[in-house]
């Protein structure tokens, strides 16, 4: 079964208007969403449990995931505490239980939560597929955002995955590849 997780796409994380071509991942986002439930997939969220530094405090309006991203009944939500979506979470365990072959991974933010979880599930085996045009970030101090993705798109299509695989694909071509 085809997995879609949608890492932190909060309101607290898009309150100021500085990601990474933000409108058009979640648009993106939105269309393999809907793919994926179309073709009998799963779709997960990805919830950080942050501080009020973040604005992602629990059950606060910062929190809540991003209103301009489609949700359905059938999709579950995981919460963390960390940039890992695995560590002391159930998210493991529900990927067994739903028989998951394929991860496709999209979210915010691409240097932290989305690597470290990409990271992550290939180390515990999984089949990987990042979206190339499906995570974002603002600008860093020492490097603009742009390059932060250009850069983790390429480190994810070169890490050594014994075991499992990483593939890095941009909607238009995982489209395609799922016919």
């Amino acid at each position: 079964m085809d997995i879609l997780l949608i890492i932190d796409m909060q309101e607290g994380s898009f309150r100021r208007a500085d990601k990474f071509d933000a409108e058009g991942v979640v648009g993106r986002i939105n269309q393999l969403a809907d793919r994926i439930r179309h073709s009998g997939g799963r779709v997960i969220f990805i919830q950080h449990d942050g501080s009020a530094e973040d604005g992602l405090v629990p059950h606060s309006p910062g929190w809540r995931i991003l209103g301009s991203l489609s949700r359905h009944e059938s999709d579950l939500v995981v919460r963390k505490t960390i940039n890992d979506a695995f560590y002391a979470t159930d998210l493991n365990r529900l990927l067994r239980d739903l028989n998951a072959e394929t991860l496709f991974v999209c979210g915010w933010a691409t240097d932290l939560c989305v690597d470290t979880t990409i990271r992550a599930a290939v180390s515990l085996g999984h089949r990987v597929v990042a979206m190339a045009d499906g995570h974002t970030v603002a600008d860093r101090p020492h490097l603009k955002a742009a390059e932060i993705i250009r850069h983790h798109n390429w480190a994810w299509q070169n890490l050594l995955a014994p075991g499992a695989s990483v593939q890095v694909l941009p909607l238009a071509e995982i489209s395609e590849s799922r016919g």
